[in-house]
């Protein structure tokens, strides 16, 4: 979530929770700092390439690099948690749920570079289910921040767990890695799978295959 400028709505919270003398503006005073402490950062790097920061089509890309970061590292003001707590609802279904192919973008925290594919994600309900967008968004939340897959994958199936309490939960992932294909040993073709599996998931193995069957036809 962009955090500059505030907004109407942002200004008048401010103003009412906080009893100091000027609330707002003090607020905005930090943001407008941090605004501009990254906007530098990014000046720097665009000099260490031996740019021309002043030229027209450079001039403004701190800015826009800054807007585009806080979008892309949003996930950290959203709680998947709460997200799937917003759609849950009694129901009287113990068979697998299964979302596929739901694309995501993230960012490696390694070398800050995005990785990008699908994942799937399927539970087995005991005694509640949760709204089928949910998921998506819950994805996104946990992908909207500097991650590895793996934990992502984990991260992802532990919400549910957490927050549903099933019979089990299935997560598989498959994404391509920017850090593997635009450096280091740059291989343009492969892709990353993971998975992580809890409760039946990961005890019955007849369960398990099932998940994988439904998978098949749509993993590429």
């Amino acid at each position: 979530m962009n955090a500059y400028p505030l907004t109407i709505r942002k200004r008048r919270e401010l103003a009412y929770n906080h009893h100091t003398n000027d609330p707002v503006s003090e607020m905005e005073a930090r943001s407008d700092n941090h605004l501009e402490i990254a906007k530098a950062s990014y000046r720097d790097l665009i000099i260490q390439a031996e740019e021309n920061v002043y030229r027209e089509g450079l001039l403004k890309t701190p800015h826009r690099a800054v807007k585009a970061w806080d979008f892309l590292t949003s996930g950290y003001s959203s709680d998947p948690a709460e997200i799937l707590r917003a759609a849950v609802f009694e129901e009287d279904f113990d068979n697998m749920v299964l979302v596929k192919d739901i694309k995501f973008y993230s960012l490696c925290e390694h070398h800050l570079l995005p990785f990008f594919g699908k994942v799937h994600v399927a539970y087995i309900p005991a005694g509640r289910i949760v709204g089928l967008s949910k998921i998506p968004r819950a994805v996104d939340a946990l992908a909207r921040r500097l991650q590895v897959q793996e934990r992502l994958t984990k991260e992802i199936a532990d919400v549910i767990e957490e927050t549903l309490h099933p019979s089990g939960v299935a997560v598989a992932a498959e994404a391509f890695h920017m850090c593997m294909m635009m450096r280091g040993v740059e291989k343009q073709n492969s892709t990353t799978a993971t998975t992580y599996f809890t409760g039946s998931f990961d005890s019955d193995p007849k369960v398990q295959e099932r998940f994988f069957n439904s998978l098949r036809g749509s993993v590429r």
